[in-house]
Formats: structure tokens, sequence, C-alpha cells
């Protein structure tokens, strides 16, 4: 049987294309690709394929040729949709068809295709393993905090020396001898309530809840901090040894302040956990 003869206007089934194309393998001594049977017997590419399948699992004498040439040719044309069902290809006695897994598209699962001349998975794509973060390095922080720890500290502690804050006898009767500068609890409290709300904020662990309240009164503990240095160094630097009666009642409730704003975070944290 001839090529012309297998030319027709009506499409023919897989198993009256068989002999015409193991005529055509003879002459050309090797399997015909994909694109040569289509141009041939002028056949969709699925049919093509299913027929070329068919002949790499016949016995044949020389290696099966591997389709290398690009899926677009200008000679395929598109074949009635009553047609386009796919077609099982005929395989050798015992051996099970393995199902095409196409590529999901997010890149994170392997994918197996059929191997035409050996009807087995070939894996492409692997796993991409995660690489570890590098943290950047603290010791600069520390170096920085250092001389403004130091600064801090000691506008807060003057500013509570022009504002009341001084030595007491927090035990007396007790031990009569202990004394503590209350002026240090400004430095304390408000400098690390705002470093502890930064924390909560930045980590980002938290509801929106919770880093909404720690946002905002953090930014509100660092403008505050802010203002005792600025009304510090201004009042030293006027010869004021006596603060005036409204920079002292600001800087007389901070403490409370600070304490209602731990205490709230603290209670809001605790309650997301809980939930």
């Amino acid at each position: 049987m001839t090529t012309a003869t297998i030319n027709s206007a009506y499409p023919r089934p897989i198993g009256d294309l068989l002999p015409a194309a193991r005529d055509l393998a003879d002459r050309l001594g090797e399997i015909p690709s994909r694109n040569r049977i289509m141009r041939e017997f002028k056949v969709g590419a699925p049919k093509a394929q299913a027929v070329r399948l068919a002949l790499i699992a016949e016995p044949i004498t020389e290696p099966a040729e591997v389709d290398t040439e690009p899926a677009s040719d200008p000679w395929e044309y598109a074949e009635p949709t009553t047609e386009a069902t796919p077609v099982s290809p005929v395989l050798p006695a015992g051996t099970t068809p393995v199902p095409l897994i196409l590529p999901t598209g997010k890149g994170t699962e392997p994918s197996a295709e059929v191997d035409p001349v050996g009807h087995s998975p070939v894996t492409t794509g692997t796993t991409p393993v995660p690489s570890k973060r590098r943290h950047p390095a603290t010791w600069p922080v520390i170096l920085i905090a250092l001389p403004a720890f130091v600064a801090i500290w000691s506008g807060w502690v003057g500013l509570g020396g022009l504002t009341g804050f001084g030595v007491v006898h927090p035990l007396p009767g007790i031990a009569d001898g202990f004394s503590l500068n209350t002026a240090i609890t400004l430095p304390i409290g408000v400098e690390v309530y705002a470093a502890y709300a930064l924390r909560v904020w930045l980590s980002g662990t938290g509801s929106p809840r919770v880093r909404r309240f720690a946002k905002w009164s953090a930014i509100g503990s660092l403008l505050v901090g802010s203002l005792g240095q600025v009304a510090y160094h201004l009042l030293t630097a006027a010869g004021i040894t006596s603060a005036p009666w409204w920079i002292t009642t600001a800087v007389a409730c901070l403490p409370v302040a600070v304490l209602g704003m731990a205490a709230a975070l603290a209670h809001l944290a605790g309650e997301e956990v809980e939930q």
C-alpha cells in the first residue's frame, strides 16, 4: 500500500494507518518522526503520535529516533473536533502505561513525562532547598546604644532632679540606711517600655490589634523621651534649678502612664495566646 492510497478525505483509523507507516519506516530505515507522519498521511498531532508509539512498540532492528523537531509545523492543520479524543497507543504485553503528569507551574513539585522509547517516567524538576537567612550582626547596635544610654540616663536623671525626684528611704524602720534615687525610674520606665513596644510591633507575630497598640505606644514613648531630653538641656542651659509647674506635672505622670501602657500591652498579648 502506497502513501497515495492513504491520503483520503475521510480520517482513517490507526489500524489502517499502521501498514503504510511500516512501509514508510522501511523506506526511511528508521521510525519517522511525528511531524513526518503528519505530512505523509495528513493527520493531526494526536493520531500521528499514536501511530509513532505503535511503531516504537513493535520489534525493530534499529534504535528509535527521538523526536527533536519543533512541535509546530507549517503543514499541520486542525482535524474535525469529533476526532479530538485521545487515542491509546499500542504497548507491548506486560507494559504498564505511565500517566503523563504536567507541571503545576509552581516550580516546587517534580513532574514525570513518558519516555517514548522505554515507556518509563522521566523526572523533570526538583524541589528547591530553602536557603538559610543570615541575621545581621547585633554588635553595631550595642556599640551605638552605649553612648545613647549614657546620654539618655543622665538627661532623665537630671530632669528628675529638676522636677522634685530625689533620694528617698523606701524601707524606713527596716533598713534606714537603704536609699534610692527615684529619678532613675524615668529612664528605666520610659525608654525600656519604648524598646519593648518596638519589639512587639516589628516582630509581626501578634494580632493586628496588638501590633497597632504597640506601634502607637512605642512612637508616643519615643516622642516623650525626646521631649524630656530637650526640656532638661534647655532648663540646664538657661540656669534654671527648678522646672516650671507644667513640666513637673508631665514628668510626674510618666511612671503611671508607662505602667498603664505596659500592663495593657501585656494583657492584649496574653489574651491572644489564650485564644
